[in-house]
């Protein structure tokens, strides 16, 4: 938010005739980069969804209800990056939209940016913006059939939505939840999400709810985050620094816009590049240095005498990072569904081996506490996690934490389970080899019938001859 400020220009002499912020310049790049005018396959879609969510509904919800999955919690930071160990998906995660995400300091340009990217501007609609930080709310930008506000408490309550986790932070953070539904193409394929400024002088409690914690369930949802900055606002506090920390683990999602570029000179823009490359360099856990996207992301014509042609190519290029995502949507729910298939399956497979053994130790005269709680103290003595790592298809890198267990078992006693070799029947068959059947053999074959129904055609980038065609960062080749 807040582009207003970029009308303050430094040593840029115009008359009110020659006024270059009335002068809309040609947004047709984003329709072209986007290809919004393109027809997409609806139908073709909706059937891969449909099969997608028959595939977690039979083979891995079972097991993930029978052994209570989602109660499993873990106290330090999530062993699987971009998901917490107890996420559970849900129909309204297999359905969502790809989810981008906008941070940064007060008043760089986030409101702005979403305004342009959705020809917002003038509009009774677009996001207000001003010099002072304007966004005190999360506000989701969704499609809908009408335009229509939509409360945080009513977002929390509509179970066909993947927003009902919120409730969790609590009534004051509702209030401070809002959605913007209205009829966009660009938002038929994917949702943004505009979020409060960071300000480094206020404290998290003045904010009256967990502002870091709703921003990591942001960040642990989003499909892309950009990172917004102001050439004025480089200033990295502890706010921006715990908030760096929180992106540890998605550094493939994240996009550092420098906006309101061409406030400045060009000498003086390399200074502030250089700068921003610098503060960021050491909060970024990657062996590259992180890409720093430069452009002016509002309406009007650049300012005179700035570099237009590269604020031109690095807003086509960042368009195109979005334009993956969005032609990489269904591949992505693919492969977050058999990832947390694969993480149920471990799960079932502990839970199986903490009962066989339970049960291997337990006597007439043993006393089941006792008993249990040497297993649940030492799993390492009786191998309950090395002998989950002979089985087919796990990784030492998969395996939870060992402390989750404790909890766990705290709440849900060893009694309440069977093994999962008691986890069958005639008519479903066994939930084991149900589960593993999606991981192995069901979502790769869904993943390669839609990897095989593209038409090659061409890139966005031959249409708009912004250069090389950009590499998937979605996908591990």
């Amino acid at each position: 938010s807040g582009a207003l400020v970029s009308l303050n220009f430094v040593n840029v002499p115009f008359t009110e005739e020659e006024d270059f912020t009335s002068v809309l310049r040609d947004r047709s790049h984003i329709d072209e980069t986007l290809r919004l005018a393109a027809e997409e396959k609806a139908a073709d879609y909706a059937a891969a969804i449909q099969r997608l969510r028959k595939i977690y509904h039979n083979s891995i919800k079972p097991m993930e209800q029978a052994y209570k999955y989602n109660e499993l919690r873990q106290h330090e930071i999530s062993a699987y990056p971009g998901r917490t160990l107890g996420d559970s998906a849900t129909d309204g995660e297999i359905t969502s939209k790809p989810m981008v995400l906008f941070l940064g300091p007060w008043s760089v340009g986030k409101s702005s940016m979403i305004n342009y990217l959705l020809g917002l501007n003038d509009s009774p609609y677009q996001l207000y913006t001003g010099a002072e930080p304007t966004t005190s709310e999360f506000t989701v930008i969704m499609h809908g059939e009408k335009i229509r506000s939509v409360e945080g408490i009513v977002m929390a309550a509509d179970s066909s939505r993947s927003f009902s986790p919120l409730e969790k932070f609590g009534q004051n953070f509702l209030e401070k939840l809002i959605g913007i539904e209205m009829p966009h193409k660009l938002l038929e394929r994917v949702t943004f999400v505009d979020t409060p400024g960071i300000i480094e002088n206020r404290k998290q409690q003045e904010r009256g709810y967990p502002f870091n914690d709703v921003c990591q369930w942001f960040i642990d949802r989003a499909d892309l985050i950009f990172v917004v900055f102001d050439p004025t606002k480089l200033d990295v506090g502890l706010e921006l620094e715990m908030l760096f920390r929180q992106l540890k683990g998605r550094e493939s999602q994240i996009r550092i816009i420098l906006n309101k570029a061409d406030n400045l000179a060009t000498q003086d823009l390399m200074r502030v590049y250089g700068a921003l490359f610098w503060s960021l360099a050491p909060l970024i856990n990657v062996t590259e240095p992180p890409r720093v996207y430069v452009s002016s992301f509002w309406p009007y014509d650049y300012a005179p005498d700035t570099s237009r042609d590269l604020f031109k190519r690095e807003e086509i290029s960042l368009l195109e990072d979005l334009n993956q995502v969005i032609e990489n949507r269904m591949e992505n729910k693919i492969a977050f569904i058999r990832q947390h298939g694969i993480r149920v399956r471990i799960h079932g497979l502990l839970v199986d081996r903490y009962v066989q053994t339970f049960k291997e130790k337990m006597s007439f005269f043993s006393d089941p506490e006792l008993v249990f709680k040497e297993i649940i103290d030492d799993p390492d003595k009786f191998y309950i996690f090395k002998s989950i790592l002979a089985k087919t298809n796990v990784s030492k890198f998969d395996l939870p934490n060992r402390d989750a267990y404790r909890d766990f078992f705290g709440i849900n006693p060893i009694t309440n389970f069977k093994p999962l070799s008691g986890q069958c029947s005639y008519m479903g068959g066994c939930l084991l080899e149900k589960i593993e059947k999606a991981i192995t053999n069901e979502l790769p074959a869904l993943l390669s019938s839609i990897n095989s129904g593209k038409q090659p055609g061409l890139s966005s980038c031959e249409v708009t001859g912004c250069g090389e065609k950009p590499k998937n960062r979605y996908r591990k080749n």
